[in-house]
């Protein structure tokens, strides 16, 4: 006898992906990818609730499938996008009433571990400032690195020269987590002198004195602009000096004249160009201590390093300043949500806020601008309030008037300031 056994169909279940968490969001359009954002997700069952910016997402996840209505504010929609999850990875369609293109997303992942200090020892520099170049390291916030540059023109500790000229930068160094809208913030623990030679201009540039200066300026065609760097006592004296200036000494203040983040859609800078992203600011108060403030254009904000100073006045008037290559060490945190829209920086003493433009009327008004700003943010006062704040206790610095653009600081002690908060 012959046993037949029963078939039995049994239900398939699909299984909905865990999409809970934070995803780095691109939109995809003939082959290029714009308007990164961050987009954080709550799935529970087929569910899935969530926010992009200002839009709140809502929709389903069934199997390896995901549908969600994106609705603006005012609640009008949109768009929905449709999709395929793969992992951490995501990607489909956005359709907008008749026009439909692509999205794409990556699920953000930091490690489960403390900071740490990591070193870098660079091999090739870059002369543009630009989110097309492939990051050198990727950190997390947090996370310290030791690292070096080379001077102004290319010239590594050793005095080889590794790189033509115009400022080549160290980096970029890619920020976990880091998106548009945000504020890069990096901490300098050290900017320190690694060489005992330094070389600068020996002309005040056209752009800082009156044409009939210029015209009548007496140039020596043998005088000597190189430096040696008294790193022990602290001071810098002229290689070959003249009878004039051999007892002439400037006190060492290391800083550093490029910091900077990619700039955003898609731009590139030349490394001498100052802008939003910061960039070639030649500012002598970005010295080892202070944490500069610049936005996120980009995702992972791609960070710059370089243009090592021995010491500089204000303006770099001569349009180089004791140019020399530099040992640094910083610190990446990232604050979300946050954006500038100029470089800030602080260190222990102040709060300084950066304008960069075409002249000195409009530097100076982007830089009041931006330190108001930070002052009714992070203070709470009102326009009133921060102008009677600044109007009794601001400060200028010219930072820098020889580039393609000028660099007015304007800044505020924290001693004025202890009494606010």
């Amino acid at each position: 006898m012959k046993w037949t056994l029963p078939l039995v169909l049994l239900p398939t279940l699909a299984f909905s992906a865990d999409l809970t968490g934070t995803w780095q969001f691109v939109l995809v359009r003939f082959g290029d990818e714009f308007g990164a954002a961050r987009v954080e997700l709550k799935s529970e069952d087929s569910k899935v609730t969530g926010t992009l910016n200002e839009l709140k997402l809502a929709g389903t996840s069934e199997s390896d499938s995901v549908k969600i209505t994106a609705m603006r504010p005012n609640g009008k929609p949109f768009g929905v996008l449709e999709g395929r999850v793969t992992g951490d990875e995501m990607s489909g369609t956005i359709t907008q009433g008749s026009d439909q293109f692509g999205w794409k997303a990556r699920r953000v992942k930091l490690e489960e571990r403390g900071p740490v200090t990591r070193s870098f020892e660079p091999v090739k520099f870059h002369r543009v400032f630009s989110g097309a170049i492939e990051p050198v390291m990727r950190l997390q916030p947090g996370d310290s690195v030791s690292t070096w540059a080379v001077d102004a023109g290319g010239t590594d500790p050793k005095g080889v020269r590794r790189s033509l000229g115009g400022n080549p930068q160290t980096g970029p160094f890619y920020v976990e987590g880091a998106m548009p809208g945000d504020t890069l913030a990096v901490k300098f623990n050290k900017i320190r002198l690694n060489r005992d030679t330094a070389g600068s201009g020996d002309s005040i540039v056209g752009s800082a004195v009156t044409p009939n200066y210029l015209r009548e300026a007496k140039r020596d065609a043998e005088f000597d602009s190189e430096w040696k760097l008294d790193r022990a006592a602290g001071y810098a004296m002229l290689a070959k000096p003249t009878e004039r200036l051999k007892n002439f000494k400037v006190k060492l203040r290391p800083m550093l004249g490029c910091v900077a983040v990619a700039p955003a859609a898609n731009q590139a800078f030349r490394t001498g160009y100052p802008g939003s992203f910061g960039g070639n600011m030649d500012y002598n108060g970005l010295r080892e201590g202070v944490t500069v403030y610049l936005p996120v254009n980009v995702p992972g904000a791609l960070l710059f390093v370089g243009d090592g100073h021995a010491a500089q006045g204000d303006g770099e008037l001569t349009g180089d300043a004791l140019e020399t290559s530099m040992d640094i060490e910083f610190t990446v945190n990232v604050i979300r949500g946050q954006g500038t829209q100029a470089p800030r920086m602080e260190d222990a003493e102040w709060l300084m806020a950066s304008g960069i433009a075409n002249s000195l009327p409009e530097a100076l008004q982007q830089a009041t601008t931006e330190l108001a700003r930070w002052l009714e943010r992070d203070y709470k006062l009102s326009s009133n309030e921060s102008a009677v704040v600044l109007g009794t206790s601001v400060r200028y610095d010219i930072a820098e008037v020889v580039d393609p653009l000028v660099h007015i600081v304007a800044k505020v002690s924290k001693e004025t300031l202890s009494g606010l908060k």
